[in-house]
């Protein structure tokens, strides 16, 4: 599902104009980012929580010319999906 959609399908059901659904969607996720900018965890009950981890330095190999190359610590977002989300995603399997 793409942006569009997801405004789509929101709109649809509120009933609200996509107009208003994508500022606010675009808000929601200006929001989680900056959250995740400034190390804080963003949390929805039942649906899962964002965060960040820290990843170390490492080496790596280039695919095309096997030459190593170091890879550089990085600070990466991370989600992990609530109990309720796990457990409806499985349902449908």
């Amino acid at each position: 599902m793409t942006k569009d959609e997801l405004v789509a399908r929101i709109a649809e059901a509120t009933g609200m104009p996509k107009t208003h659904v994508n500022k606010v969607l675009r808000a929601t996720l200006d929001e989680i980012t900056k959250a995740l900018q400034k190390g804080d965890k963003v949390s929805f009950v039942g649906f899962g929580s964002f965060y960040t981890a820290k990843r170390n330095k490492r080496t790596g190999r280039n695919p095309q010319t096997g030459e190593k190359i170091t890879i550089p610590a990085a600070t990466v977002p991370k989600f992990r999906p609530g109990k309720a989300l796990r457990e409806a995603v499985a349902k449908k399997k």
